[in-house]
């Protein structure tokens, strides 16, 4: 697989906006489409209200991407409205800069198009919304229109976030070698797994299991909640039994923060992933090792649905498909040891399915094409 050039299609400037919310999932989305975009030829402005995360997240910077303070008011200047629009997970550009993209309408000898980046989600309304029109009806950008772009698991949505060398960089990538760089050297027929969560109630029972499990477990923690959701859980089954882990079968390893990059390298160097969100999960399947993920909770438990659409789009087996309720508190049934090989063969079967569709960025670029092209064809 060759990477695309500039030479392709024409260079455009891209106005990206997102808010972080309070896991820095919708900036990771975000960081990873700009340094697509980026690598295709394309320039950005991404503009984040919190952009703190990527000091780690992308200690490097990427060339072709600009971060930009969203501000209140925006530090806005005549040339900063660019020509594609997009605002990730209806986060709602500010005013002034609607007022400019309005103004830019009227003056274009090509339309801009603008764009909503929607989550995630397996569920059916996603296929009939995909690319659907929605007319700006008041506020400063009145009379004008946007158009949804629904990532998503099938071919009539707008796919899932896949740099063009992924796929040839996991498959360069030695597991114990990189792994030894971060001090993790496995004991014999030890198993590797990688844990990044929020606060899920079978975190206890499933800790519990390892440490009585001949089989050792060697956790490594990502940084943040899930490493706190960890220390609270083992200082609970410490005061239940100072002895709950006397034969030290779980080993308990807390990360540092990672680039996206070491992200996924950790992803492709374990025998099992715990994954959260959007921008893990869709990692997780790229790298094809057995993962379980934990969907964002909702109040309302519409994740639950949100949830099953995701399993019945993976055709998981009865085993993963209860592991999965579990995990995620849909049900309170007692946590099975994991099948590791049911586990992996369902999502070695849908990444080999992912990888036959057309990644997001590429339909991304086609869908902007063709948008102009249609409007000067008017």
């Amino acid at each position: 697989m060759t990477a695309p050039t500039s030479l392709t299609r024409p260079a455009l400037r891209w106005a990206i906006f997102c808010k972080v919310i309070d896991n820095h999932g919708d900036l990771g989305v975000c960081w990873r489409l700009s340094q697509d975009l980026a690598a295709r030829g394309q320039q950005v402005d991404l503009w984040v209200d919190d952009p703190q995360a990527l000091r780690w997240m992308a200690p490097q910077g990427c060339r072709g991407v600009t971060v930009r303070a969203w501000t209140h008011p925006l530090d806005l200047q005549a040339n900063d409205v660019g020509d594609v629009l997009v605002e990730a997970f209806g986060c709602e550009p500010p005013a002034e800069f609607l007022v400019a993209w309005a103004q830019h309408a009227k003056l274009r000898t090509e339309p801009g198009v603008w764009l909503n980046l929607e989550y995630l989600s397996a569920q059916p309304y996603v296929e009939r919304h995909h690319g659907l029109i929605s007319p700006v009806l008041s506020g400063p950008a009145k009379g004008l229109h946007k158009h949804f772009f629904y990532p998503g698991f099938s071919a009539k949505t707008g796919g899932l976030l896949r740099e063009p060398m992924l796929m040839e960089r996991l498959q360069q990538l030695v597991p114990s070698d990189w792994l030894a760089g971060l001090g993790v050297v496995p004991r014999a027929n030890e198993r590797v797994v990688s844990l990044f969560c929020y606060e899920p109630e079978a975190l206890l029972p499933l800790l519990s299991q390892w440490a009585k499990d001949t089989t050792p477990t060697r956790l490594l923690i990502t940084a943040g909640r899930a490493s706190q959701a960890v220390q609270a859980v083992a200082l609970q089954l410490q005061t239940q039994d100072p002895n709950w882990n006397a034969a030290h079968h779980l080993v308990l390893h807390t990360l540092p923060y990672l680039t996206q990059a070491d992200y996924d390298h950790l992803l492709g160097s374990c025998d099992l992933n715990f994954v959260r969100g959007e921008d893990s999960l869709v990692r997780a399947l790229w790298a094809g090792r057995p993962f379980v993920w934990q969907i964002y909770p909702q109040h309302d438990k519409a994740h639950h649905d949100k949830l099953d659409a995701f399993l019945d789009w993976l055709q998981a087996p009865a085993s993963v498909r209860r592991l999965h309720h579990v995990w995620n508190g849909v049900t309170t049934a007692d946590m099975a040891p994991i099948d590791l090989q049911a586990l992996g063969a369902c999502m070695q079967s849908a990444r080999q399915g992912l990888l036959a569709q057309r990644d997001l960025t590429t339909q991304l670029l086609e869908f902007v094409a063709q948008q102009r092209q249609t409007a000067v064809a008017r």
